[in-house]
């Protein structure tokens, strides 16, 4: 399967609805492709946050419907990143998955808040479930940024049936090694495909850090961004992964309780 990952830069000097535009431009340029990834909160900003509660929407808002949309469009499964959503006096970091046919098949709340020089973990609610999503191509986990730093998530959907782990992030420049890590450790230890979507730019003083990843079940980097807005691409063979679990069974050895 061909995927592609949308790596946006965030300018502060761009509105919403510009940058929703000329992003729905840059997936039209990905026709084609079987699954495409978006940034974390990249409409808004991640580190806009006096506009989070102002721009927030819930579940079935214009967001959610707009991108519905584009994925039937495009016929594509579209994971369009994560927005604020709004449900009751709640706001959460939640991220959606859409189907070739537009339909919203999952959706995550982001369970770890990020609170290191960030106000996210003040403004908005903690998620409280992993979220593992059945589709054409097999099982697949959603997560956001920080949640690459707690392995339990992970290994929680791989518990679920997870195969590929999709992550959308605005993960900053200043930890970039860490990032990179990150990204091909929880695909190592869960012998699982992983798609990751970062931003660039520098935003609210915040230089973004970019190298969205495509990682084999290997842990090998097959596609990688650097620190401009690009789109990460590459062609995966999702049987690799029932072949690397067989031949090196690691998930098999484990010891401790999985619950």
């Amino acid at each position: 399967m061909n995927v592609a990952s949308i790596q946006v830069e965030i300018k502060d000097t761009e509105t919403r609805d510009e940058r929703i535009k000329r992003v729905e431009g840059m997936l039209d340029a990905q026709a084609g492709a079987d699954l495409i990834l978006l940034p974390e909160i990249w409409a808004t900003g991640y580190f806009s946050f006096d506009r989070y509660h102002a721009e927030a929407e819930p579940i079935d808002g214009e967001f959610v419907q707009r991108f519905a949309r584009k994925a039937k469009e495009l016929q594509t499964h579209l994971f369009a990143g994560s927005f604020v959503e709004r449900d009751g006096d709640n706001y959460y970091n939640t991220s959606v998955l859409f189907s070739p046919a537009g339909e919203l098949i999952g959706s995550y709340r982001k369970i770890h808040l990020f609170r290191y020089g960030s106000a996210e973990g003040q403004l908005l609610t903690a998620g409280s479930e992993p979220v593992v999503v059945e589709t054409s191509f097999g099982k697949v986990g959603l997560a956001t940024c920080y949640d690459l730093r707690f392995p339990e998530l992970f290994r929680r959907q791989v518990d679920l049936g997870a195969e590929l782990l999709l992550v959308t992030s605005a993960w900053p420049h200043a930890r970039l090694a860490h990032w990179n890590l990150f990204n091909q450790t929880r695909a190592l230890e869960n012998q699982c495909y992983l798609i990751s979507c970062n931003c660039v730019g520098k935003t609210r003083d915040v230089f973004m850090g970019g190298h969205s990843q495509i990682v084999d079940p290997w842990g090998v980097t097959i596609a990688s961004g650097g620190e401009h807005e690009t789109v990460v691409k590459s062609e995966i063979d999702l049987s690799q992964i029932a072949h690397i679990r067989e031949v090196f069974p690691q998930l098999k050895h484990r010891m401790l309780p999985t619950s």
